[in-house]
C-alpha cells in the first residue's frame, strides 16, 4: 500500500488536478491519503471529499493552525498507529501540483530496493525549477547551502516536502527522539532529515524540477518568517 500525507490549508483551487495526478499515477498500486486540514478558511475538506473516492482517504482536521511541521507530525502518528508493515510506503508531497507526479514511479522502486528515504531533489543533476523566482531561489540555495555545511549534510535537497519514508525509519525516528517531528513551520522537512540521518538511514535522491507555476493560489510560504526560522534552526542545534 502507498499512504499518502499531504498537509492542506487554504488549496481549494488545487484539489481537482491533485486527484487526477493521482488517479493516473501507479493506477495497479492501492494508494490511501491522508490529508491534514491547517485550519483552511475555503472549501478544501469538502473539494477532498468530492474529488476522492471516500474510502481511501482519511481528513484529519486541526483545531489551531500550528503550520505544516505540526500536520507532517500528526500524519505520521496515524499511520504509524496502523501498524504498518515495511512493505508500506509513507509518501508526502505537497497539495498544490506543485511536484512531479511522473517521478513516483522511479522513487518507489528505488525504495523498494531497499532505500529508507528516497528524496525528489531539484538540486540533484537533471533537476531544477521552473517559474520560481531568482530570489526565492537564491535563498533556498543559501539556506541549504549553510545547513549542509553547518551539520555535515551530504544531501542537496534538505527542504523538499516530497519524500518516501520506510515505516521502520519513522518507527526509529520515534524511539530514538520521542517525537517524529517538533518543528511546526518548513524547518519541519530539515529536522526530519537530520534524525534521519542520525538514525543510520539508506537515503538516495531522485532529480525532480519543482514547477511553481502549476500552483493556483498563493504560496504558504513567508520568505522572510522562513528564513528566520531556518536561522534559530541552526543556532539551536548547531552543536546537537
Amino acid at each position: 500500500m502507498l499512504y499518502f500525507i499531504i498537509p492542506v490549508y487554504n488549496e481549494e483551487l488545487n484539489i481537482d488536478e491533485l486527484a487526477r495526478s493521482f488517479k493516473n499515477t501507479l493506477p495497479d498500486e492501492k494508494k490511501f491519503f491522508v490529508f491534514v486540514d491547517d485550519c483552511s478558511k475555503d472549501g478544501t475538506v469538502e473539494k477532498i471529499k468530492c474529488s476522492f473516492d471516500p474510502i481511501e482517504i482519511h481528513i484529519i482536521t486541526k483545531s489551531v493552525n500550528k503550520g505544516p511541521g505540526d500536520s507532517f507530525n500528526q500524519g505520521f502518528e496515524y499511520l504509524l498507529s496502523r501498524e504498518l508493515s515495511d512493505d508500506d510506503l509513507i509518501i508526502t508531497i505537497e497539495a498544490d501540483n506543485t511536484s512531479d507526479i511522473n517521478i513516483l514511479k522511479k522513487m518507489v522502486n528505488l525504495s523498494r530496493m531497499g532505500y529508507d528515504l528516497v528524496l525528489a531533489s531539484p538540486y540533484a543533476q537533471g533537476g531544477g525549477f521552473e517559474e520560481t523566482t531568482i530570489w526565492r531561489r537564491f535563498l533556498s540555495f543559501v539556506a541549504n547551502s549553510l545547513l549542509r555545511f553547518c551539520f555535515d549534510v551530504k544531501v542537496l535537497t534538505l527542504s523538499s516536502f516530497y519524500r518516501i519514508y520506510k515505516p521502520s525509519l519513522l518507527k526509529c525516528v520515534k524511539d530514538k527522539y520521542g517525537v517524529i517531528i517538533k518543528e511546526h513551520g518548513f524547518i519541519c522537512m530539515v529536522e526530519i532529515l537530520i534524525k534521519a540521518i542520525r538514525c543510520k538511514a539508506e537515503i538516495i535522491e531522485v532529480p525532480t524540477k519543482l514547477y511553481s507555476g502549476k500552483r493556483k493560489g498563493k504560496s504558504k510560504m513567508k520568505i522572510f518568517k522562513t528564513g528566520l526560522t531556518y536561522l534559530k534552526f541552526l543556532l539551536r542545534n548547531r552543536n546537537a
